[in-house]
């Protein structure tokens, strides 16, 4: 979910925070209504926020909960608001910003640290020297990411030219099994790969049983048998070169691929 609210404080008490916000619950991450709701100063305030949302996000996405009220702004509220809402922002999810007079807080998941700095230094070049912000975004890291970094480039052994795991592919994939529980309804495509010593069509048998062998062993360990498809590609896909011992090693491996 992405929250985007903006907020006034009012003469003697904090407005209502107006929020935009995706509804996963009613849309997909790409199509996602943005709600803006709460108080704004006067009818100016709030056609000209609206129009500046419409412009990032699009007319049809943006829903309007705005109401105008009796709150008081800074000078060139309107103008500060506008800069702060830009292109950038698309990039954080479930995420929130919330201007509270000169205070701004910004929130949620980014891709890597460089978005992160991206967007908080354009939001702090963005505006003058009485407001302040607070960057609270953090890199996010993805299914795939967790799968990655659990695997972190070891290969799964086997007994040589079987499909029998070997005790130290059995013990990455008892980490391995740890994170497929985690990412629950998320389905997993386990590939097996070869190197291209003996023929083609045992290689591609072989890389087939291994992944089987694979999810035989997760499922054992407590992941759901529909949540992990398998394929065998042999050696067509080789990430080394077969020329040499160290290069068919590296393309004697096991990949996990989140498909959903």
């Amino acid at each position: 979910m992405k929250r985007l609210s903006t907020s006034l404080l009012a003469a003697a008490f904090f407005a209502p925070a107006p929020v935009l916000a995706d509804n996963p619950a009613t849309a997909t991450p790409a199509a996602a209504p943005i709600v803006v709701s709460g108080t704004v100063p006067d009818d100016a305030s709030k056609a000209a926020l609206l129009a500046r949302l419409r412009t990032v996000y699009g007319f049809d996405r943006v829903v309007d909960q705005l109401a105008v009220g009796r709150v008081a702004a800074p000078p060139n509220w309107n103008e500060h608001v506008a800069r702060l809402i830009g292109p950038n922002l698309k990039l954080v999810t479930r995420g929130q910003l919330q201007i509270d007079g000169t205070s701004v807080s910004l929130r949620g998941d980014v891709a890597s640290e460089a978005q992160k700095q991206q967007i908080a230094g354009e939001l702090a070049m963005n505006l003058d020297t009485s407001y302040t912000v607070n960057n609270g975004l953090r890199v996010a890291v993805s299914e795939q990411g967790m799968l990655d970094a659990a695997l972190a480039n070891r290969i799964i052994e086997f007994e040589s030219g079987k499909a029998t795991l070997a005790d130290s592919g059995k013990a990455i994939l008892d980490q391995m099994s740890n994170v497929l529980l985690r990412l629950k309804d998320k389905r997993v495509e386990v590939i097996g790969h070869t190197d291209n010593a003996g023929s083609r069509a045992g290689n591609l048998s072989l890389s087939q049983a291994r992944a089987e062998a694979v999810k035989d062993y997760v499922v054992g360990r407590g992941v759901k048998a529909e949540m992990v498809a398998v394929s065998g590609e042999g050696p067509d896909r080789p990430v080394a070169d077969n020329r040499t011992p160290e290069g068919r090693a590296r393309n004697r491996r096991i990949e996990f691929k989140v498909v959903q």
